[in-house]
């Protein structure tokens, strides 16, 4: 089983405010703390947007991958 600092079911988000929500979450962990994102769609595109933004400083491992519900664990480095 695995220990999440925090858990964010996006789903529940307007469109418009998934991102910034996302992101709030992932600032504010703490070095090697991890996230679960909780998604109705393969949020690959986040996938390039962590690289891009936090090259380096993430991990990136999918737990559950649909066709309903993707589930990602993000750890901080």
């Amino acid at each position: 089983m695995t220990n999440f600092t925090s858990q964010i079911d996006v789903r529940k988000f307007a469109p418009k405010d998934k991102q910034a929500n996302i992101f709030s979450t992932w600032n504010n962990l703490k070095q090697g703390e991890k996230m679960e994102l909780i998604n109705d769609h393969d949020p690959k595109p986040l996938y390039y947007l962590f690289s891009s933004e936090y090259a380096g400083l993430f991990t990136w491992d999918y737990l559950e991958e649909g066709p309903d519900v993707w589930r990602v664990a993000i750890t901080k480095q």
